[in-house]
């Protein structure tokens, strides 16, 4: 067993750099783990619209060519295990793409690992929305996918099978993080605070350059922008970490940058809650014990809650947004009345959309004034939006955008992506589930 491992992420969410995970083994030639997140809840709302559309959809392709990135590096003998969740709604599909990538390559000793059961659609009747407290009852009827939050065991159960790709369905983020430290140390599921340690170097890395330097508040001080290094955690046996990146990379790891990633989206910082443990943040303490290098020691963790979060999405209805640019003199005032014609030319049609949207992008709409407003602009873009229960009135909508050309104000111009798009609208809706009614499988192919 060994007494530390490296663990980098190279995917902070779908569509994030496609070159990254091969730059991060070629920069870090000895990793021993490679994560690559590629969920959110809009995430899952996409992949249900593609499933829709096609059934055997539904997992992140995009994945299939970061696996090719990485063949040449198997070749040459990389004893590197990836572990990601692109299997979004259809685990095992994504893994027979893959297997059949690995055969045609010549790599047919290595083994894909699936993890699926967070798929509990047909188990979900009861409940309430988490953010709004509105029974399930009121759309259990148009659900389209329901997905729990499952942890790292599956996934360190497929690493000791001797998976060499795990792909899994809605597993945690920083969960992808403590299945490779259980795995690599033999961690039991009551470790508390060495799962806690890896349940925070797992939220450090999740979102992939942030910890180096995106999103940071001096990114215009960050050196090195066009090239930000991904992140690279250096896990010890007993849950303490070196929160690092590959040498040559731009960015900086640096106490700001690591610690604005550390408060990113936890809620309470006593109180994080994760399928793995439950984790109090209170007592961590970063010490900068060299250039881009950040220990971090003092996780506290607990029993994990007795429910696991839920990632509901629901056939909502459709929509479809237009942009125009309108330039020149009173350009605010000229783009507000262009909208307003644009919703009142449907409505004429007989056409009452259920929400509409109008917003002048560079007069302050955007952050709803909080940030001050400009109504003395010589250009600005028009945004107008529609949605609708019913295709039809999306359509129509999209139908009268083109004709504001020449129909109306002066100035009016940028229309190049020609007609809007009519979309279908899943909506996100977040409940809980009992952890009994969840169990989780670990298949290897």
């Amino acid at each position: 067993m060994k007494e530390q491992i490296k663990i980098g992420n190279a995917q902070a969410f779908w569509g994030d750099q496609p070159g990254a995970a091969a730059r991060l083994v070629e920069t870090c030639p000895d990793l021993d783990f490679l994560t690559l997140d590629y969920l959110a809840e809009v995430s899952l709302s996409i992949m249900a619209i593609q499933r829709e559309r096609k059934p055997d959809a539904g997992y992140a392709r995009d994945f299939l060519d970061v696996v090719l990135s990485l063949i040449p590096f198997w070749e040459e003998g990389a004893k590197l295990k990836v572990i990601t969740n692109a299997g979004g709604l259809n685990p095992a599909g994504c893994a027979e793409a893959i297997r059949k990538l690995l055969d045609e390559a010549g790599l047919a000793d290595k083994k894909v690992g699936i993890v699926t059961g967070d798929d509990v659609l047909d188990k979900l009747e009861t409940g309430k929305n988490t953010e709004t407290g509105e029974p399930l009852d009121t759309i259990r009827d148009q659900l389209r996918t329901a997905n729990a939050y499952i942890g790292a065991v599956p996934v360190a159960e497929a690493l000791h099978a001797g998976a060499d790709i795990v792909v899994t369905g809605r597993v945690a983020d920083p969960s992808l993080t403590v299945g490779a430290a259980m795995a690599a140390f033999d961690w039991q599921a009551d470790d508390w605070n060495k799962l806690a340690a890896a349940t925070v170097a797992g939220h450090l890395i999740e979102c992939g350059t942030q910890m180096t330097g995106g999103f940071s508040t001096d990114w215009m001080d960050i050196l090195g922008q066009a090239d930000l290094g991904f992140p690279v955690i250096e896990m010890e046996a007993d849950g303490t970490f070196v929160a690092t990146k590959p040498e040559g990379t731009g960015g900086q790891v640096d106490l700001q940058n690591v610690k604005e990633q550390l408060l990113y989206e936890i809620g309470d910082p006593g109180n994080y809650l994760s399928p793995d443990t439950t984790v109090s943040f209170l007592g961590l303490h970063l010490d900068e014990e060299a250039k881009d290098r950040i220990r971090v020691t003092g996780a506290v963790g607990g029993p994990p809650p007795d429910t696991y979060k839920v990632n509901a999405t629901w056939h909502e209805g459709y929509r479809a947004e237009g942009l125009l640019v309108v330039v020149g003199r009173n350009a605010v005032a000229k783009a507000l009345r262009a909208g307003e014609v644009l919703i009142e030319r449907i409505e004429r049609k007989g056409f009452e959309p259920e929400r509409t949207k109008i917003e002048i992008i560079g007069s302050g709409d955007v952050t709803e004034g909080a940030m001050g407003r400009r109504d003395d602009l010589l250009e600005c873009v028009l945004r107008v939006a529609v949605f609708s229960l019913e295709r039809e009135v999306a359509e129509c909508f999209a139908r009268e955008v083109a004709p504001l050309i020449t129909s109306g104000p002066q100035g009016v111009t940028g229309y190049t992506n020609g007609r809007p798009k009519v979309r279908p609208v899943f909506g996100y809706w977040p409940c809980l589930i009992d952890r009994d009614q969840v169990k989780p499988q670990v298949e290897i192919i």
